[in-house]
């Protein structure tokens, strides 16, 4: 790759620290989940709660990260005087809100490695989402890494074994059959496809001026309100509040997940911020290579050949995509670029 090429995929040396902590925090999280399920890979606590207890962490933190360096009543100017982009983050905020609570629920049914492969088909999805919402059309190379890349995802789910009659295993097995969690892991990718290019469009062109902790408490003001609404819908409001399950919900491994996701919550706003949506699932798939070792070590679940070849087209994918990325960046001045640097060396 030229100098030229890696210029614009990381534009600072700041840019490549914020891509490789995502990568590990996400991985982390992978790795947390599946460590908080029983035997039967079920979940002793409300996820819903969880979701919502990790939105008020990050709602705190990035209030708490604010105010370092503003007074608490310019918060409260901030969030008046920006009360529309407040409003449209609602719609990132509620996707964002079921395609946490969804991987939870997925992660149950597939090992991590299977999971964040089928994930990789978001790539396409938001390939067309970026072109529609930045009207930056994507070149052929770009093009041709993103299908490379979904081809990767397809060939996890070739079984390379001698019994191929077998089609049914159990979960953790990494064997993917069309059912209702089919359907689920498509409405994540789609939750996640729209809410992360909308979400950088707001970063970059809405709310291009707005503080990106300030932005942050947008998203996550929203995100309370709307898994409070799913606990509402639910009716479980009154089961959560009881002490044996406020328990559960507070256990060792479970605040580890929230505190992790809280992490992941802050970074991936730098991310869409500093870098593109484009690049993030590039992110994302370079995360299997290291889910399928941990999950090997930590839970023993066994790399497969087709494992192996999909991760294999996916690094190719990338480096391809690394030769000819895509550019877009906020449009700062001098002294914005400035402190934005100087905040994220404090944090």
């Amino acid at each position: 790759m030229n100098i030229y090429s890696w210029q614009e995929l990381f534009p600072s040396r700041l840019s490549q620290i914020v891509f490789v902590v995502y990568i590990l925090l996400f991985v982390n999280q992978g790795l947390l989940v599946t460590a908080t399920q029983d035997s039967n890979n079920k979940y002793d606590y409300n996820i819903v709660t969880v979701v919502l207890c990790t939105e008020i962490l990050k709602l705190i933190i990035s209030t708490l990260l604010y105010c370092r360096e503003n007074k608490p009543s310019e918060l409260v100017r901030e969030i008046i005087l920006h009360k529309k982009v407040l409003l449209l983050y609602f719609v990132p905020a509620a996707l964002y809100c079921l395609y946490n609570n969804l991987s939870f629920l997925n992660l149950s049914h597939f090992d991590p490695t299977t999971y964040y492969l089928l994930l990789q088909l978001r790539v396409v999805v938001t390939g067309i989402l970026f072109q529609v919402i930045f009207g930056k059309i994507l070149s052929k190379k770009q093009w041709l890494s993103l299908i490379i890349l979904t081809i990767g995802c397809m060939v996890k789910q070739m079984n390379f074994s001698q019994d191929s009659q077998k089609v049914e295993v159990d979960s953790n097995s990494g064997s993917f059959i069309f059912s209702i969690n089919t359907i689920f892991i498509f409405v994540q990718i789609f939750c996640s496809c729209f809410a992360g290019v909308y979400n950088e469009y707001l970063l970059k062109n809405q709310g291009n001026d707005v503080n990106v902790f300030i932005q942050n408490v947008f998203m996550y003001l929203d995100s309370i309100i709307c898994n409070v609404a799913l606990l509402c819908l639910d009716g479980s409001v009154s089961e959560v509040l009881q002490y044996e399950n406020l328990a559960k919900t507070f256990q060792f491994k479970v605040v580890l997940v929230m505190i992790n996701n809280a992490s992941v919550g802050i970074v991936t706003s730098f991310f869409l911020k500093m870098l593109n949506s484009i690049l993030k699932n590039f992110a994302s798939a370079l995360e299997l290579v290291l889910t399928a070792i941990l999950c090997y070590i930590f839970f023993a679940i066994p790399i497969h050949l087709n494992t192996i070849l999909s991760i294999a087209i996916v690094l190719y994918a990338t480096y391809l995509y690394s030769k000819n990325p895509v550019s877009n960046h906020p449009k700062h001045s001098e002294h914005d670029d400035k402190e934005e640097l100087l905040q994220m060396e404090e944090v």
